[in-house]
């Protein structure tokens, strides 16, 4: 009895730290290390691990690990169904191995027990899901001394029920891992993100970190992917000259972002920064915009005005949808690329003005000179130093770094209190393909805020785009009544969460009786007890 009480004491302290980590720190590295430091401290264990796996190539990998070198780390590679720990994978189940030295399966990959006692060695292996899908595994092994089998039967089963509960509360960190590693393995299968094993891991970290100091990181914009520091670095070396700038990328990316960082990073950085789009306005006002006018040039001219570069004079002009001028304004924009000077409309005088010029399109401008849409040469004269900007789709790890600030900024602005984004939320997030980039996701996160009414943000909050097999690649299959089933196990599970596994006042908040709330739970296969501390 002593012993049971003892056990449920240390339990109630692991799971308590666990959920501390978890709550408290944003690395999601540094929380499935501290998880690991944190078990081996509460439950003696000698090794820990974390694998992920990647759905593409089908190969399991350590992802986070205590007690293993990094050489170690490296040869812990699996296959699904190979091992111990692809068994796991495979069948979704925990499995026990009260004796390394007589299991087949434990092949010791990572050669980190060696010199070990094995034959008081167990090692304990449990899936890691995110729903009902295998995404990785957590596993320890500890020593234990000779016992009755029954205790030590009854000591393994306690160890698989407290791995159980942690690997259920970090699924949602595991899940975004799975998804990054993913990610980087589909652009270069010889690189992977910091945390993954990789022969160029070092190398990796001191291109993407290392050399990425705070002065090169522009304050205005958030990421964290490769693509964008690659971005960032570009950004700081045209900061610091007055080349012609042309920001290319899709509707939606933040060129105009990028292009308020050159300026702001720039030595003009106290001078005047225009904006105008090219697109917003008739053709026939456009000029006058631009340029200015003199007084009785037209009908309406009945003062003389400023154009828009002579408001940027010793500073920088940004030329968003540059693509969509005419061709007679183009005309006057290369001479003033070039010359420095320009007349205003129906005026003789000519006007020098000190401006740096960056242009933004989302248009393929080769195409448009090929259609006689673009003058060649002023394609030569804005060209001089492009940058790209990666769509949302190929930087999909920075998407919950940009939903978590969306999230804060319209807290703010309307007087809610959001507190968290759903792990089914999260996942229609990662899979989306975001066909209007970052402003997409902005607009979604606003109406998600407005929409929330228990300050979480949930599936059903997120627009229908993001709900479609052609939009989301994760398709609802079967009826409307599999659809609703599935968001009335959503709220139960969040209901579940707020109450800790409390199954009447989960009840209560979902206006159900008990009993209507047991035959749900029986109906939906939850396990309300994983919710408790």
């Amino acid at each position: 009895m002593l012993i049971a009480q003892e056990q449920d004491h240390s339990s109630i302290t692991l799971l308590a730290e666990v959920s501390r980590t978890i709550t408290n720190e944003d690395d999601i590295n540094k929380v499935l290390r501290l998880v690991l430091f944190i078990m081996s401290e509460n439950m003696n264990m000698l090794r820990g691990m974390i694998t992920i796996l990647n759905r593409d190539s089908g190969e399991i990998v350590i992802n986070e690990s205590f007690g293993l070198t990094e050489k170690e780390k490296e040869r812990g590679r699996y296959q699904i169904g190979e091992g111990v720990i692809g068994q796991v994978v495979k069948s979704g189940k925990a499995l026990i191995v009260p004796c390394i030295n007589d299991e087949p399966l434990f092949l010791d990959r990572t050669r980190s027990r060696s010199k070990t006692k094995k034959e008081s060695l167990c090692f304990i292996c449990i899936p890691i899901k995110a729903g009902t899908e295998i995404i990785g595994t957590l596993s320890a092994d500890r020593q234990l001394e000779p016992t009755v089998a029954d205790k030590r039967t009854e000591m393994l089963q306690y160890y698989v029920d407290q791995l159980s509960i942690i690997a259920s509360m970090i699924s949602q960190a595991v899940r975004i891992k799975q998804l990054a590693h993913e990610e980087s393995e589909k652009k270069s299968p010889e690189k992977r993100i910091e945390g993954l094993p990789s022969r160029n891991k070092h190398h990796a970290e001191e291109h993407d970190e290392e050399t990425l100091s705070e002065a090169e990181r522009p304050a205005n914009i958030i990421g964290n992917t490769k693509p964008m520091i690659s971005l960032y670095k570009m950004i700081d070396k045209i900061a610091k000259t007055n080349a012609t700038t042309l920001v290319l990328g899709e509707s939606g990316v933040g060129k105009e972002l990028v292009a308020s960082a050159i300026h702001f990073k720039s030595r003009r950085n106290e001078n005047p920064f225009i904006k105008f789009n090219c697109a917003a306005l008739p053709e026939s006002i456009v000029e006058s915009e631009l340029f200015g006018h003199e007084k009785g040039a037209f009908t309406g001219a009945l003062s003389t005005r400023q154009g828009r570069f002579e408001l940027a004079h010793t500073g920088t002009i940004f030329l968003d949808e540059v693509g969509e001028l005419s061709l007679s304004v183009q005309a006057k924009l290369l001479r003033i690329i070039q010359e420095k000077e320009f007349e205003r409309v129906g005026g003789s005088k000519t006007i020098k003005v000190d401006v740096r010029v960056i242009a933004a399109t989302n248009r393929n401008l080769e195409e448009l000179i090929k259609s006689g849409l673009f003058r060649e040469d002023l394609y030569y004269r804005l060209n001089i130093f492009p940058i790209t900007v990666p769509p949302l789709r190929e930087r999909k790890t920075d998407i919950l770094l940009l939903a978590d600030y969306f999230v804060e900024k319209y807290n703010a602005a309307n007087h809610k209190g959001i507190r968290r984004i759903s792990t089914t939320s999260i996942d229609m997030l990662m899979r989306y393909h975001w066909p209007g980039n970052v402003r997409e996701l902005q607009n979604c996160i606003e109406r998600a805020v407005i929409l929330s009414e228990d300050n979480v943000i949930h599936g059903y909050h997120l627009p229908p785009t993001l709900q479609t097999a052609e939009s989301s690649g994760t398709p609802y299959t079967g009826s409307l009544q599999q659809k609703l089933d599935a968001i009335e196990k959503e709220m139960i599970m969040e209901a579940l969460k707020r109450t800790q596994g409390n199954m009447s006042r989960a009840a209560l908040q979902l206006g159900l009786s008990d009993r209507i709330m047991g035959l749900r739970i029986k109906k939906f296969d939850i396990d309300y007890r994983k919710f408790r501390p």
